[in-house]
């Protein structure tokens, strides 16, 4: 006789008092973003189709698979011959045709955009799957610094800027859109280019270069802007990952870097043995040409951490909306509402001082005020994200340190931004060289905090604090104080001038004293703040 297992009355596998998981449109469900970019682009048609895009299913899967597929690198094929190959899911390819299509790389220069409009693209993009940004923003970032060279402009800008991904391995004219890299960093050197071992000489055609590049991001780009040595000096130079005849360059990738985060970016060491490469700029001259390609994509590592900030404050605000504790909802309950206004607060500023700094891309007469304003937005940014995402992960408990949530991802990706083109400290020393040699960059940041004078008393009284402190340029070993400081004014003025929640952030950043603790905090309203995430 067969006896039938008895049955609970209530299943141990019933899910309940936890939120069904969201598939959250980038552009549709946030209206700080749709506000700050105005009426015509916060109706944009492209950053509507690109919203409701990645936030589809099907996008989604792709980034989590490009996230845990990861890229492999094939040094040979199967008859030995030498490759230096990397090999991606499906997943990252789908990603790439997205974001290039959408005008990533192409809309701040092919006339149907601008920097605003490039920085919202990376802004949705860096929520769903930050590994893929990095060789679109060098892609976008390489278009002007090949102004340098009128014959590479030529060939290279118009395959750029084609709202197309052709992954195939064939040389640069065979090709109606390309992708472009960055390889400056070396072992002994890191921010100190200067120190870079490379060499070049010449064959007759172009160059050859001999050395090795410690970290070159996104190897399977069709070319790469790199730094090497010639007899006047450290030089630029574009090196074609496929010969005009179509053969292989000379193209090592020894490995791979095992990173904490950025998975689905394959950043690798590579190796220069006679590789031939085509002289950009002046000889001597090789860290102003390529600057013009760190200045944009500095850009992209100011929005970044405003994105990821984006991301985990959503996910933390969806869990709370739906999971009751002590039968009140968590995010009915005052403490958890101050923790979830102060990550809100945060979270809006980053994005509102980003989009600033855009805008100044965008116009040639602010470029000062943008060499230096992008400085600060990324110090600051990138300083406050890695905190604000563990708190974010924290409203959610233990599901916050899963990978069946982003968070996790989120987390290790927010250091990422602070240390690529120019960690902390190399920003800080930036910032002041900036007030030094560029007066103009100085006269129009203080014209636009200037402007922000007498909106707020409490504004008022940190822009004086900061003068008194600091009337002229601060000691050296100030730099991170004087920096964090001009950075919270700037986004004091930014706050003020674009967020209807301007009052509370300076409440709680300008204000009254507070802890130094997410929600550690004096009482504020919390319902306009939380209503617009």
């Amino acid at each position: 006789m067969t006896i039938a297992a008895p049955r609970s009355q209530l299943s141990t596998h019933e899910v309940f008092n936890q939120p069904e998981p969201r598939l959250r449109d980038p552009f549709a469900d946030d209206p700080a973003l749709r506000g700050a970019l105005g009426p015509d682009l916060g109706a944009d048609a492209d950053l509507i189709a690109l919203g409701a895009a990645l936030g589809s299913a099907a996008m989604r899967e792709a980034a989590r698979d490009a996230q845990t597929r990861l890229p492999e690198l094939r040094t040979f094929d199967r008859a030995g011959r030498r490759i230096d190959e990397v090999h991606f899911h499906p997943g990252y390819h789908q990603l790439m045709a997205l974001g290039l299509e959408a005008g990533y790389a192409a809309t701040a220069w092919d006339g149907t955009g601008s920097h605003l409009k490039h920085a919202a693209i990376n802004y949705m993009f860096s929520q769903v799957e930050p590994g893929v940004c990095c060789p679109m923003t060098m892609t976008y970032a390489a278009v002007p610094a090949l102004d340098a060279n009128p014959a590479l402009a030529t060939l290279w800008q118009p395959r750029l800027t084609a709202r197309g991904y052709d992954p195939t391995r064939r040389p640069v004219a065979e090709k109606s859109a390309v992708t472009l890299g960055m390889a400056m960093t070396e072992k002994q050197g890191g921010s100190d280019v200067r120190a870079n071992s490379t060499r070049a000489v010449p064959d007759g055609e172009g160059y050859r270069l001999h050395g090795h590049k410690w970290f070159c991001s996104a190897p399977m780009c069709d070319g790469f802007l790199t730094l090497a040595h010639l007899p006047e000096g450290i030089s630029c130079f574009l090196v074609p990952r496929w010969l005009p005849d179509g053969s292989r360059n000379a193209f090592t990738i020894l490995r791979l870097k095992d990173k904490l985060g950025n998975k689905a970016n394959a950043s690798s060491e590579i190796e220069y043995d006679g590789t031939w490469a085509l002289l950009l700029g002046e000889p001597g001259r090789g860290v102003q040409t390529i600057i013009e390609m760190v200045h944009h994509t500095r850009l992209d590592t100011a929005i970044a951490p405003a994105a990821l900030m984006r991301a985990a404050l959503a996910e933390a605000v969806h869990w709370a909306g739906g999971r009751t504790t002590f039968q009140r909802r968590l995010i009915d309950q005052p403490l958890m509402r101050a923790v979830l206004a102060d990550l809100a607060l945060e979270s809006e500023a980053a994005l509102l001082l980003s989009l600033d700094v855009a805008r100044a891309f965008d116009d040639p007469a602010r470029r000062p005020y943008a060499r230096l304003s992008v400085a600060l937005a990324k110090f600051l940014s990138n300083k406050r994200a890695p905190g604000m995402i563990y708190e974010c992960m924290e409203c959610l408990g233990g599901m916050g340190y899963v990978e069946d949530t982003p968070l996790p991802m989120l987390y290790r990706e927010a250091p990422l931004n602070s240390i690529w083109e120019g960690s902390g400290n190399v920003i800080c020393l930036d910032i002041l060289r900036t007030l030094i040699k560029e007066p103009e960059a100085g006269a129009q940041l203080k014209a636009r905090l200037d402007a922000a004078r007498g909106l707020d008393a409490r504004f008022d009284a940190a822009l004086v604090a900061h003068r008194s402190r600091w009337p002229n340029l601060p000691p050296e070993a100030e730099a991170r104080w004087f920096a964090e400081s001009l950075a919270m004014l700037l986004t004091g003025a930014v706050m003020l001038a674009d967020s209807p929640v301007a009052g509370e952030w300076l409440t709680t950043r300008l204000g009254e004293a507070r802890g130094t603790i997410t929600g550690a905090m004096g009482a504020i309203d919390a319902g306009p703040v939380l209503a617009r995430v």
